[in-house]
């Protein structure tokens, strides 16, 4: 009998990154990231993992829910599913994802696969907790669990290898979860709410979120080594992050933690940008520079926290003004795993995959391998 796998798409994941807001949780966000022209984007990235499923020509039976909460990215993967949940009003909650994965395991799903953010990995939790495992395709903001493949193909990638029986393990990885109130405040609070289990493949399933030990001298050696070669007349778009802060420090400029900002000749230009702000920006500007550090642990310099600076901002900057920093010990909490990228243009981060060179320090350089990682299925 062939194995029963459930699909449920949060369809409002992801929506305020590109715009700043840092999340969709609650409806008057949403309402908000849709008035500043953010677009869904779960769907498509539910949709690039299906693909990867279809294209293997694997017996199964899919069961989801009805329109955008997974039947609609089914659809245009040519896979024909099963509905077993139908939500009672196009704006989704919370609630719907809790019901979906409970309607799920009802049926005797042997695998739900959800596509959201950190918020729908705890509501995918709630309702399940480790009675089946998940394969989680990253399509919020956040992202700070451990339990999401790296990008969406690699997603696909997992639902093969457990299909065909190449992936047989299972782990508990970690579901956190930050206040999105004071995430937008540049306060960062994550809690930890529970394990779900998830196919073992280190490879494609991301690693946790690791705040790097404070080592102050080496990130102010490395900031001043940022300031140092600043140029005239360029415009400089800083990612979030403690390292990158400090640049602005240096500077004497306030900045935003959390947020992505803009500096010209030692000024700051505009705080807490948004996509289409930073496009009109690079039109203004002939020059320009992208300074972005990995997250701690996991390695991501696109596509995790910062994707106001989308693949169109950083085609319009041009790849080759892409600046990477980061102190040995953020190098050192990746343990050995390479440098991520995960924009929504995959032909981007198939160009960026290679290598890497990452300030380090005054006149130090680290020359790193950076992925796009698929699977073997």
């Amino acid at each position: 009998m062939p194995i029963r796998v459930g699909l449920i798409v949060n369809p409002i994941a992801g929506m305020g990154g590109s715009v700043g807001l840092k999340g969709t949780d609650g409806p008057a966000v949403v309402r908000r990231a849709r008035e500043l022209g953010a677009m869904p984007r779960a769907a498509g990235r539910a949709a690039a993992a299906l693909d990867e499923v279809a294209q293997a020509d694997i017996e199964f039976e899919l069961l989801t829910c009805a329109g955008a909460m997974g039947e609609d990215s089914a659809l245009a993967c040519d896979l024909h599913p099963s509905i077993v949940y139908r939500a009672a009003s196009s704006d989704t909650s919370g609630d719907d994802t809790r019901g979906a994965a409970q309607a799920m395991i009802a049926e005797g799903v042997g695998l739900i696969v959800f596509a959201g953010g950190d918020g729908t990995a705890r509501d995918v939790f709630e309702a399940v907790h480790d009675s089946v495992p998940v394969v989680a395709i990253p399509a919020g903001v956040k992202i700070h669990s451990a339990v999401f493949a790296v990008n969406p193909r690699a997603a696909g990638d997992l639902v093969v290898g457990v299909l065909r029986g190449r992936i047989s393990r299972t782990r508990e990885a970690e579901v956190m979860d930050v206040d999105e109130a004071a995430y937008r405040d540049g306060r960062l609070s994550t809690r930890l709410y529970g394990y779900l289990r998830v196919p073992d493949d280190a490879r494609l399933v991301q690693a946790g979120k690791v705040r790097s030990r404070s080592e102050d001298s080496a990130a102010d050696d490395l900031a001043l080594a940022v300031v140092d070669t600043m140029e005239p007349e360029t415009i400089y778009i800083v990612g979030p992050g403690t390292t990158t802060r400090r640049i602005a420090r240096h500077l004497g400029l306030d900045s935003t933690l959390l947020g992505v900002d803009v500096v010209r000749d030692g000024q700051m230009l505009a705080l807490d940008v948004g996509e289409r702000q930073l496009l009109d920006l690079l039109e203004q500007n002939r020059r320009a520079r992208i300074i972005v550090t990995p997250i701690g642990g996991q390695g991501y310099l696109f596509g995790r926290g910062n994707q106001q600076i989308s693949g169109r901002v950083v085609r319009a900057a041009g790849i080759e003004n892409v600046v990477v920093v980061a102190t040995p010990a953020k190098l050192a909490s990746l343990g050995g795993r390479p440098l991520l990228v995960d924009t929504d243009d995959e032909e981007l981060n198939r160009t960026l995959a290679g290598f890497a060179t990452v300030t380090t320090g005054k006149g130090r350089r680290s020359v790193y391998p950076v992925e796009f990682p698929r699977g073997t299925s």
